[in-house]
């Protein structure tokens, strides 16, 4: 028997698969773990992550680009650094998701 994986767990395990250098929107993730339209529910799940070090939710941007909800550190200015620090480009303070956006 196969065993079923909650969208939670599927949110953390698409989370784990994010590249270094590249993010992926709250909208992709909640489409790709099964819930198209779930996007603030992703959010939800990411702002309790257990495993920051292996689960880099610091990869996840809103669909604009935009950089939203992150609690470690300093929030959005430790977001930006660690981005900016894996290669991600921006464009003023949104991410450019042509250049940076995961393609999944």
């Amino acid at each position: 028997m196969m065993k079923t994986t909650t969208f939670t767990e599927r949110v953390y395990a698409l989370t784990r698969t994010i590249p270094k250098g590249n993010v992926a929107t709250y909208a992709q993730l909640a489409k790709g773990a099964g819930s198209p339209g779930a996007a603030r529910a992703v959010g939800g799940i990411l702002r309790t992550n257990p495993n920051i070090p292996s689960t880099p939710c610091h990869r996840v941007v809103a669909s604009n680009g935009a950089l939203t909800g992150y609690s470690a550190g300093h929030g959005i200015s430790t977001k930006k650094t660690m981005l900016l620090a894996e290669g991600v480009v921006f464009n003023g303070n949104n991410v450019d998701l042509k250049i940076s956006g995961w393609k999944f």
